[in-house]
């Protein structure tokens, strides 16, 4: 293990699980002594994620992932082990064993984000330079000011073939590094040469402030008009906002959701800090909750074009998802946000955010667009998807509201669309149950992590209970003949009697596991942490359980014996098929 059990201990001691989750996920809903909530991990509207203060733990009960406020720090802020326990103690205010800084992943990212400074720094003096003049003169027919510049950090990737390459190789930089970063690309003969050439020249910034990557967008003719940076190590599209790490520290209070990198930058120009955009792609679910974790309201200023409103419904359906309120932005007379404030003024701007409708209003009025209410064919067409719209409206009185005023504009009584929108919602909540309960019964006799598959339930069982005593009383083990991992049918139960067995002194906490275990192993042991298991009897149990290991191993090696003697006496009689079998 790269760090000392007793540093992980302290460290989640210190860094209790409920309040450092709760910075990540709203916990309201109470179920005993366990928070629930929204996973920010899976899209859902009923909260299946717990948190347990008293095992300091997390499990969601709707994707399966769970385990210690390390593994969460892991998952949600995409980080390796080690990464994650420096980040929890940065927030500790505690100081890694110097011992413990080796691990080579994290050096390979520390190696990347050094780069990608450098090269931001390299695309920002090429602005400057008298060679950046493209760039200047398109910053200045959109109208964005030096100061604007500097705080985006804006620069000039210029139109050759290897400048960035040589200025990051007289940095020390090697062409492998540069690869694995996005910033080179592969030539014919073997060398490698610039990704961004003759484009404007956007970093991006991950919330905690490190550039991860860029956007470019092309200065001259040529196709893509934007690019990004491929995937890597550091930089993902879908899991990063362009200006989030501007937008979070916004006094505003919410965020305004824009298409593209200009639109943010001249709007944060004309003072709205709140100003976020995707980076090349529609609105992903792990944007959306990276919003969520700072703001509670989002307005959709997307562009009114064909593909801005088909956008904008589908970012409704997800940023919903999140109990989050949404409200759509509708322009006339401008395109974006960018060309409203350059032709009305930042005031203008600001008044038509105050009239923003409400994400329902928009998405009514623009599902009644689609149909001639004159006819009586399209009024029930329009009726028929506008209840079933309303129908996923989780509260009653809302339901309620939306139906009168539908059957208004249909001209039909209000109490017929209520019928029918309730009708529809209970048909779904029926769907819905009979689909968790088939869910359940999929999940029986097997492991409850997807990955992991269970082939004989009951040799699983008795092999998780012997996990579960290990885990909470280690020393019913020092009379017990010494069970081998590969005892074990499920290789991953046998690993996490490997490492609970190397573990010294009393029960371990998930925290010194975390970084010895998979993320299936520690999605799986919490869950088996969760079922009752009484150490009363202890003993007594853990020998039951071993007995029954032992005669499920034997029982299948004399079944696996009596196929291997068919299967030769088949073969001696020349019953073979084309197989051999």
């Amino acid at each position: 293990m790269p760090f000392p059990e007793q540093f992980l201990q302290e460290l989640s001691d210190r860094n209790d699980i409920v309040d450092v989750v709760s910075s990540y996920v709203r916990l309201t809903k109470k179920s005993g002594t366990n928070l629930f909530g929204l996973c920010p991990f899976h899209s859902e509207k009923t909260p299946s994620f717990s948190v347990s203060s008293d095992k300091q733990i997390y499990h969601c009960f709707g994707c399966g992932k769970g385990g210690s406020v390390i593994n969460f720090i892991m998952e949600i802020e995409n980080l390796s082990f080690p990464e994650a326990v420096e980040f929890l103690a940065r927030r500790a205010g505690m100081q890694v064993p110097e011992e413990t800084r080796n691990d080579p992943q994290a050096r390979r990212r520390e190696q990347l984000l050094a780069l990608n400074k450098d090269a931001a720094r390299f695309f920002y003096g090429c602005f400057r330079a008298p060679g950046g003049a493209p760039a200047q003169e398109y910053a200045m027919r959109r109208e964005l000011s030096p100061a604007t510049v500097k705080k985006f950090g804006l620069g000039f990737a210029p139109d050759t073939w290897d400048s960035l390459v040589n200025a990051m190789k007289q940095k020390g930089y090697s062409e492998g590094l540069m690869l694995q970063a996005g910033l080179v690309r592969k030539g014919k003969n073997s060398g490698v040469y610039d990704t961004f050439r003759n484009r404007l020249m956007f970093p991006v910034f991950d919330v905690r402030g490190n550039v991860i990557g860029f956007s470019g967008r092309i200065l001259g003719d040529g196709e893509p008009k934007y690019m990004n940076s491929p995937e890597t190590p550091v930089f993902s599209k879908s899991r990063n906002l362009f200006a989030m790490n501007l937008a979070k520290k916004s006094k505003l209070g919410y965020v305004i959701l824009c298409e593209g990198n200009v639109d943010v930058v001249s709007m944060h120009q004309a003072g709205f800090d709140n100003a976020v955009a995707s980076l090349g792609t529609s609105l992903t679910p792990e944007q959306a909750r990276l919003i969520s974790r700072y703001v509670n309201e989002v307005v959709i200023a997307y562009d009114n074009d064909g593909a801005g409103q088909k956008a904008t419904q589908r970012a409704i359906s997800i940023l919903e998802k999140l109990d989050l309120k949404v409200r759509v932005l509708t322009m006339e007379g401008a395109k974006d946000p960018d060309e409203f404030i350059k032709s009305k003024g930042a005031d203008a701007f600001r008044n038509l955010l105050a009239k923003s409708e409400d994400h329902v209003d928009y998405s009514l009025r623009n599902l009644q667009s689609k149909f001639d209410l004159s006819s009586p064919e399209s009024k029930l067409n329009y009726l028929k998807e506008a209840e079933a719209f309303i129908a996923g409206f989780s509260g009653r009185a809302e339901r309620e509201l939306y139906a009168m005023r539908v059957a208004e504009t249909v001209g039909v009584s209000a109490d017929a669309v209520r019928q029918d929108v309730e009708r529809l919602r209970k048909s779904r909540e029926g769907r819905d149950k009979r689909q968790a309960e088939k869910q359940e019964m999929n999940l029986a006799g097997r492991s409850p992590v997807k990955t992991i598959r269970y082939e004989n339930t009951r040799r699983a069982m008795a092999e998780e209970g012997v996990i579960r005593l290990l885990y909470r009383d280690p020393q019913l083990f020092d009379n017990v003949p010494p069970l081998s991992p590969e005892e074990f049918s499920v290789p991953a139960l046998g690993n996490m009697y490997r490492v609970l067995s190397a573990q010294s002194g009393g029960a371990p906490s998930m925290a010194t596991l975390s970084g010895s275990l998979s993320a299936d192993e520690i999605a799986l042991l919490t869950i088996l942490l969760q079922k009752p298991e009484t150490t009363a009897n202890g003993r007594k149990a853990l020998s039951d359980y071993i007995e029954i290991m032992q005669t499920e191993r034997q029982a299948q090696e004399q079944s696996e014996d009596l196929l291997s003697l068919a299967k030769n006496l088949r073969k001696k009689k020349g019953y073979t098929d084309q197989d051999g079998n």
